[in-house]
C-alpha cells in the first residue's frame, strides 16, 4: 500500500472531474505534498495545510470531495507536525477540525495512535480512541479493525493496562472485531505481559488501572517487550500482514526523517531523540 504523501501525488484519490473549487483545492494539496516530502519546508507544508482547511470550513458541506480533502490535508499536517517536532499539538490540532473524536476518520486515527506510541505517550491516545471505537457508526468503516488492534498494541499494552486489554478483547469491540483465533492470540499477549509485570519492580497504578511508569527506562524496556511480541504474533499469521506493513509504512512517513542530531532541547522535542537514540541498545 503506497501513502498519497509519498508517492508525492493525489491524483489517484481524486479520480473524477473536480470543479473548479475542487481543482483550488485538490492543487493546494499537492502544494504541501511537495513541500513536505521534496523541498521539507516543513513549517511551509503545514500552513498550507491550515490555509485548505480554513477554506474548507468556508466552503460549507455542499463538496462531494470535501471529506477527502480534509483528511488529505490532515494527514500532510499531521506528518508536517511530527517533523517539526510539535507532536504534543497533533491531537487537539486534528480535533480543531473534526470537532468530535468519533467523527475521525479511521486513517487519522490510526497516524496519531502510532505517532504517540513512537514519542512514548500512548496515554494520550487513550481516551479519544476509546470513544472512537465505541461509536457505533464507525464499526463499518474500513480502518475499524486495524484501530482495535492499534489501540491494544500500542495504547493499552505499553500502558500496561491489562486488566482493560481482557475487557477490550472479550467484551463488545473485540466480540465484532476479532476472530476466535484472534482473540485468543490478543489473551496470550497479555498473559506474556503479566508474566513480565510480575518479574519487574512495582509501578504505580492510575485510577484507570494502568501502570504509571516511573521511570523513561522502565517505560522504553515496556514498549521493547510488547514489540517484540506484536511482531511475533504478526508474523505468526493471526494478524494480516498487510496491517503490519501499513504500520511501518506510516512510522516511516512520521519518523525516518527526523534529525536525531538536532540541537533543540526543548522539552517538547526530548522523547522523540531518545526513542530513536535508544533503538539499537533493546535488550532480549
Amino acid at each position: 500500500m503506497e501513502s498519497p504523501a509519498a508517492s508525492g501525488s493525489f491524483a489517484p484519490v481524486f479520480n473524477t472531474a473536480l470543479s473548479p473549487s475542487q481543482n483550488k483545492m485538490f492543487n493546494m494539496l499537492e502544494k504541501a505534498t511537495e513541500q513536505l516530502m521534496l523541498h521539507k519546508d516543513f513549517q511551509a507544508a503545514f500552513q498550507t495545510c491550515d490555509r485548505g482547511l480554513e477554506c474548507l470550513a468556508d466552503g460549507g458541506k455542499e463538496e462531494d470531495a470535501r471529506g477527502d480533502f480534509k483528511a488529505g490535508f490532515c494527514i500532510v499536517g499531521i506528518q508536517a507536525l511530527a517533523e517539526l517536532n510539535q507532536w504534543r499539538g497533533v491531537l487537539s490540532w486534528v480535533l480543531q477540525h473534526y470537532q468530535h473524536q468519533e467523527e475521525i476518520p479511521a486513517k487519522i486515527l490510526q497516524m496519531c495512535i502510532l505517532l504517540y506510541s513512537q514519542v512514548g505517550e500512548p496515554a494520550m491516545m487513550q481516551e479519544t480512541t476509546r470513544a472512537w471505537l465505541h461509536c457505533p457508526s464507525n464499526r463499518s468503516v474500513s480502518g475499524f479493525g486495524p484501530a482495535a488492534e492499534l489501540y491494544l498494541l500500542h495504547v493499552l499494552l505499553p500502558l500496561g493496562c491489562t486488566d482493560l486489554a481482557r475487557e477490550f478483547v472479550v467484551g463488545e469491540v473485540g466480540s465484532v472485531t476479532f476472530t476466535e483465533e484472534q482473540k485468543q492470540t490478543a489473551l496470550d499477549i497479555i498473559e506474556e505481559e503479566v508474566e513480565r509485570q510480575k518479574h519487574e519492580p512495582a509501578v504505580n497504578v492510575d485510577s484507570s488501572g494502568c501502570d504509571v511508569p516511573t521511570t523513561e527506562g522502565s517505560f522504553l524496556h515496556k514498549l521493547e517487550a510488547m514489540l517484540r511480541l506484536s511482531y511475533r504474533r504478526l508474523m505468526s499469521g493471526s494478524f494480516s500482514f498487510h496491517k503490519l506493513f501499513l504500520a511501518a509504512l506510516l512510522l516511516y512517513m512520521l519518523f525516518l526523517r527526523l534529525d536525531p542530531d538536532s540541537s533543540s532541547s526543548s522539552s517538547s522535542s526530548s522523547k522523540p531523540k531518545q526513542m530513536r537514540r535508544g533503538a539499537p541498545e533493546r535488550r532480549g
